[in-house]
């Protein structure tokens, strides 16, 4: 299964350059103030795309998709083909997608939540059986740093829970200048490594630089191997 990744879109979707797929993958914040205007018109564009599946979460500019006024955007998603997870899962040709649009609380934008106890219980609802974690904040150090002075902005507790789960495959978005494949070799009992890509498509500045990663995932083995753009 190719699966296709973005993330951090803000309105700017149509100068993507979406590489081919099986499955299409958005974490989150593809609007910039999270009007419903904004959010049609990335639907419309999203929707479209040639993939097979497709796979969406919240992110904290979405507002609209908070709003419970506006939860009709919900429905429309999935009247489209584009399967919406908010702390759910979904299973494609045999891999199982969880999703879920927190972070810890910064400013007052959607889905934010207390840096503790109350992001523990979202990620408790995290199958343990999950393939491909998608989360629109990063976990705490891995592709979590605005800046060297800042240093990392990430959820501890969703590193605890990743952690404990390993899934193969962790995307998420958010911090746009974490941007980028890591790998973290845990030092638990449980061999599997858990790939970790942020895949913000803009830069710090809300510039389109940062192409869509693409990685292999199959079904069997559960690995995953990134694809190198041409």
């Amino acid at each position: 299964m190719r699966i296709v990744l973005l993330s951090d879109t803000h309105n700017k979707h149509r100068a993507i350059e979406v590489p081919d797929g099986d499955l299409l993958i958005h974490a989150g914040d593809s609007c910039g103030y999270g009007t419903t205007k904004e959010f049609i018109d990335f639907l419309g564009w999203f929707a479209k795309l040639p993939h097979k599946n497709k796979v969406a979460i919240a992110g904290n500019h979405d507002r609209c998709l908070e709003n419970r006024t506006t939860r009709y955007l919900i429905q429309m998603m999935e009247d489209q083909g584009v399967n919406y997870l908010e702390d759910s899962s979904v299973t494609i040709d045999g891999v199982k997608f969880y999703g879920s649009p927190w972070q810890p609380a910064f400013c007052d934008w959607a889905f934010n939540l207390s840096r503790g106890k109350a992001l523990k219980e979202k990620w408790d609802l995290i199958p343990p059986d999950t393939d491909v974690l998608i989360t629109h904040g990063p976990p705490y150090g891995i592709g979590d740093k605005i800046d060297n002075t800042i240093g990392s902005v990430g959820c501890e507790e969703l590193l605890k829970a990743v952690e404990r789960i390993q899934p193969p495959l962790h995307v998420f978005g958010h911090i746009h200048e974490g941007y980028g494949i890591h790998l973290a070799k845990w030092t638990l009992p449980a061999r599997i490594k858990t790939l970790f890509i942020n895949t913000s498509n803009l830069n710090g500045s809300y510039h389109y630089t940062n192409k869509p990663v693409a990685v292999e995932f199959d079904p069997n083995t559960k690995l995953v191997s990134p694809l190198v753009q041409r």
